[in-house]
This record gives structure tokens, C-alpha cells and sequence, in this order.
């Protein structure tokens, strides 16, 4: 159960949406620092290994979550209007399911995509959160999607572009499945602190009792929509220069 957005597709969301094409456009000029994959340091421990190391994947999955600042994006959006824990636990269990599915199915049957055009759809995801949050999601594409689905499926893609980074590595296929789960289920855990991190279940709780919670969650969408912009253009701006 959500709890419904302010009223806020008017003249301020308008202000805010052509903030968020300027800074899209301004993202052509992105350093390095927003490109979000494996580190060369994790590559290379990930490329010396053999077998099923159990306790290293998971902290790899873990970190994955933890300093993956796309997918934390998505997840504040998908929690902003979430107040029980119950409705927290269903939407990000759905997104977990969706980021395994892909990231299993992606590297064992090495089902390849462009990592650049993936990240621009995770990126997407971002700007989709936000608009919905806002209440304009109708009003742009005529109707709503069903939350849950939406979720379910941007866990898939999100899933899929973790994907195509590993398969950018000389791994060894010995013990993958029991990596990949290991990997898999430090990712769930650094989802969880992760999110204990974005809640911080008081003062979320207490911002939300504020009179002004309805104001600045305007602007807190509006800013992760803007976020959400700048992911899609930079990597669209990769895509175009390595073609």
C-alpha cells in the first residue's frame, strides 16, 4: 500500500522537469566518476580466482549494492512513499527478484546486451520513480502503471547490467553458479543496509510528520529525476562514442 503523491504536475513541475533535460544535456561533460561498474580492484581478485569462494562473492555482492549509487536512486524512490515496513519489504524483495533472475540468467548463458544502453534504461528507471512519485506518470503516458510490476521488471534490467559488466571479465566458469549465488545473496544484504542507510527509519519517520514533508518531497523527486536524467545521458553519450 502506497501512500498518494502531493498534487504537484503544475507550473513548479514544469520549472523542475526543464532542470532536469538542461542537466541531461550538461552530462555530456560527466567525468568518469558517474560510470558505475566493477572497479579494477575487484576485477582483478574476481579474474584470479578458482572455484566457489562463498564469503568473497558475497562481500563483492554486497559492496555491489552498497556503493551502487543507480540502483540506491531507484530504491529511494520506490520507498519514498512507502510507511510500512511490510510495503518495504514486498517492493524490494520484487526488485531483488528481478536483479537475480537477469544477473543469473545473463552470465550463465551469457546472454550479452551494450552494458552503455542497459545503464541508460536503469537510468530511466530513476526518472520513472521520480515522475511517479510526482503524480505526472497518467498525465505523460496516459496511464498507470501497476507499481509492483514496474518494480519487478526494473529489478530485471537493473539485474542485467550488473550482468554485462561481469561477462566483460576473463572469470573462471569453475564453481559459477556457486559464486553467483554467493554474489546474490550479498547483494540482498547490502540491500538491506543499504536501505537502513536511505530509511533511517526515525528521522525518515519524523520528516515525513514535518508540514513541509509535501514540499520537499516535490523537490526530492524532482532532484532524483534530475539524477535519473544524468545517467541516461552520459551513458548514451558512452554508447555514441564507442561506436
Amino acid at each position: 500500500m502506497t501512500v498518494s503523491p502531493p498534487k504537484a504536475f503544475s507550473a513548479r513541475w514544469g520549472v523542475l522537469c526543464t532542470l532536469c533535460v538542461l542537466v541531461a544535456f550538461m552530462v555530456l561533460y560527466a567525468p568518469d566518476a558517474f560510470a558505475h561498474g566493477v572497479s579494477d580492484k575487484d576485477k582483478a581478485y574476481i579474474q584470479s580466482m578458482q572455484g566457489v569462494h562463498v564469503i568473497p562473492y558475497m562481500y563483492l555482492g554486497a559492496k555491489h549494492m552498497v556503493t551502487g549509487y543507480d540502483h540506491l536512486l531507484f530504491l529511494f524512490g520506490v520507498i519514498f512513499f512507502l510507511y510500512r515496513l511490510k510495503d518495504v519489504t514486498k517492493y524490494v524483495t520484487l526488485f531483488a527478484v528481478g536483479h537475480s533472475i537477469t544477473l543469473l540468467v545473463g552470465v550463465l548463458f551469457n546472454i550479452r546486451a551494450n552494458p552503455f544502453l542497459i545503464d541508460a534504461i536503469i537510468g530511466l528507471s530513476v526518472v520513472y520513480k521520480g515522475l511517479d512519485n510526482l503524480g505526472g506518470l497518467k498525465k505523460v503516458i496516459g496511464f498507470n502503471p501497476n507499481p509492483r510490476l514496474a518494480v519487478l521488471v526494473f529489478g530485471l534490467f537493473h539485474g542485467f547490467g550488473l550482468a554485462t559488466k561481469i561477462q566483460e571479465l576473463s572469470f573462471s566458469r569453475d564453481g559459477l553458479l556457486g559464486n553467483l549465488i554467493s554474489f546474490n545473496i550479498g547483494v540482498e544484504i547490502g540491500q538491506f543496509l543499504a536501505l537502513s542507510l536511505i530509511l533511517i527509519l526515525i528521522l525518515m519517520t519524523l520528516w515525513r510528520q514535518t508540514p513541509s514533508f509535501k514540499r520537499s518531497a516535490v523537490v526530492a523527486n524532482g532532484l532524483l529525476m534530475c539524477a535519473g536524467f544524468i545517467l541516461i545521458g552520459y551513458q548514451l553519450s558512452g554508447y555514441l562514442a564507442s561506436r
